[in-house]
């Protein structure tokens, strides 16, 4: 009798470490409040439930499954019950919202890490999703073209695509880590790349960077480019472009000085940074399939 006790208590553990786990997490101050209106909600402090999530992955990880963090979104949460008909304030339907979120919202694998590094990579691959959907929610609405007929989302990424290629072969070897900022109609959007000498990325960064550069050019948003290199014995260089007209037109040396040294929230002037070399955009090779302007 014990022996079997302890065989099927063995092999439940074993079928445990086989069942993937969601963690939904509150990640600041503001959304765990709107929580606390649930009365099924446990917690009163968000410090105190950082610290119970924290313990909670640990004891996961232990158990040697996979786990997987999400953020939990009140709003969207709410907006989800009503839609399905479930009861927000109990502990099976917020169960099945991050079971939702862990098929269609940002998230993170748990390895280990401590909450103070695991939060901001949550929050920005959330950000990155976001901007991703937005953007290519945009080139897919953004109809065609009055005078040719082509797709202008289409049309915009293969020439974002180009734009790309010709700047890293323009900044030549080195470690590029580039920065596109778009002024679209709700928000501004960001996209970072990194690459190492004239190969655009082989991860999802390329495409993400493309589409905010391509969202900027369909939508002919103002926008921009920076781009930092970092050689061997050099300093590193900083480059940057004005996206005007579907085009990326080079920035002064003057003007990239003055983008990287004034706080964007202030306008205040900020001290160059030391070992840094502040340069003009470099021009850009001539695009053969270049007929934008022409019809867009």
């Amino acid at each position: 009798m014990t022996r079997t006790g302890t065989t099927t208590a063995h092999l439940r553990r074993a079928l445990r470490r086989e069942v993937p786990s969601t963690v939904g997490l509150l990640a600041d101050e503001q959304d765990f409040a709107a929580m606390r209106q649930y009365r099924t909600f446990a917690f009163d402090d968000h410090t105190t439930y950082l610290r119970q999530i924290e313990g909670l992955l640990k004891t996961l990880a232990a158990q040697g499954g996979h786990t997987t963090v999400t953020l939990f979104d009140p709003e969207e949460y709410a907006a989800w019950c009503a839609e399905t008909g479930t009861d927000p304030d109990h502990p099976a339907s917020r169960s099945r919202f991050t079971a939702h979120l862990a098929a269609t919202g940002a998230r993170v694998t748990y390895t280990g890490q401590p909450l103070t590094t695991l939060l901001p990579e949550l929050v920005d691959t959330a950000v990155r999703q976001a901007t991703w959907e937005y953007a290519t929610t945009v080139l897919a609405t953004v109809g065609d073209c009055a005078d040719c007929g082509k797709d202008i989302g289409t049309a915009a990424y293969e020439r974002a695509t180009r734009l790309l290629v010709r700047l890293l072969e323009a900044a030549g070897p080195g470690t590029h880590h580039l920065v596109c900022s778009v002024q679209a109609v709700d928000d501004q959007l960001l996209a970072v790349l990194h690459t190492q000498d004239t190969a655009p990325p082989e991860d999802a960064t390329g495409p993400e960077f493309t589409a905010v550069l391509a969202t900027g050019i369909a939508l002919a948003a103002p926008g921009g480019i920076v781009l930092r290199t970092t050689t061997p014995g050099a300093p590193d260089r900083l480059h940057g472009w004005r996206l005007t007209g579907g085009s990326l037109m080079p920035l002064t040396e003057a003007e990239v000085f003055a983008a990287y040294c004034t706080d964007a929230r202030t306008g205040e002037p900020l001290s160059p940074e030391p070992g840094v070399e502040y340069r003009a955009g470099l021009p850009l090779a001539a695009d053969p399939d270049d007929d934008w302007t022409a019809h867009h």
